[in-house]
């Protein structure tokens, strides 16, 4: 990959001219092979550039200004765009190339693929080496759920085999102690309840024979006073005629 760097060696610009020295001195000085084209001189490198600068990345006027850098075919950008690219230490990456090892711009690239893939051995990852150890996860994945499986198709066999009262043990028998409990338990609480019935009927009967004794006592209080009454009436009579007859 050669990277291109289209300058105008004429330029009456002192702006234009120290910029594209700027990026010239910073490519050598980071030893990146590069090819200067000059469009001063050269009408199809003019050409060239204005054709393949990016419309979104051209002036007002439609004219772009050196320098103006690309790899290959491919548009990198101007100064200002290469400039940002040189504090944030990506030129590399800007250019498109991959940074030599042991640059700070290569750590950084191995700090930020690390934080996103987490950490790797001997600072490199290989394709085959992802791919079978993801195919090996999902092999055992899937021999731990067929294990699983067979595991519960074992269960549901020996439940069908063996029989409930069996499978179950003391569980099915304490079950079948509490119905027989159940039942022992409804039927006491039926005789209770008659029990309770048959004893409230006789407390209901004393206590009507206790009224009935209250009512004939009542009655014969009340008539004594009046035997009494008629035997004083006739003595009193008796003694009476008793007078007469002398």
């Amino acid at each position: 990959m050669v990277i291109k760097v289209f300058l105008a060696s004429s330029s009456g610009s002192t702006a234009i001219k120290k910029k594209q020295q700027d990026v010239l001195g910073f490519l050598e000085a980071l030893k990146v092979d590069y090819a200067p084209l000059d469009i001063a001189c050269n009408e199809d490198n003019r050409m060239w550039m204005r054709e393949n600068v990016p419309v979104e990345k051209k002036p007002t006027n439609g004219i772009p200004l050196p320098p103006q850098i690309f790899n290959e075919e491919s548009y990198c950008g101007d100064y200002e765009t290469f400039f940002d690219a040189k504090e944030d230490n990506a030129v590399f990456a800007f250019l498109g190339l991959p940074p030599p090892p042991g640059s700070k711009e290569a750590k950084e690239a191995e700090k930020a693929f690390i934080l996103e893939n987490g950490p790797v051995e001997n600072g490199t990852v290989e394709n085959e080496t992802v791919e079978n150890g993801t195919d090996d996860a999902e092999d055992e994945e899937n021999l731990e759920a067929e294990e699983v499986e067979e595991e519960n198709l074992d269960d549901d066999s020996l439940k069908r085999e063996v029989p409930m009262e069996e499978f179950n043990g003391d569980e099915h028998t304490d079950e079948v102690e509490a119905e027989v409990g159940g039942e022992t338990g409804e039927e006491a609480a039926e005789e209770a309840a008659e029990e309770d019935a048959a004893a409230e009927e006789k407390v209901a009967k004393e206590e009507e024979e206790e009224v009935v004794e209250n009512t004939e006592e009542a009655a014969e209080d009340t008539k004594a006073p009046v035997k009494q009454e008629e035997a004083q009436e006739e003595v009193e009579d008796e003694e009476a005629k008793e007078e007469e007859d002398e």
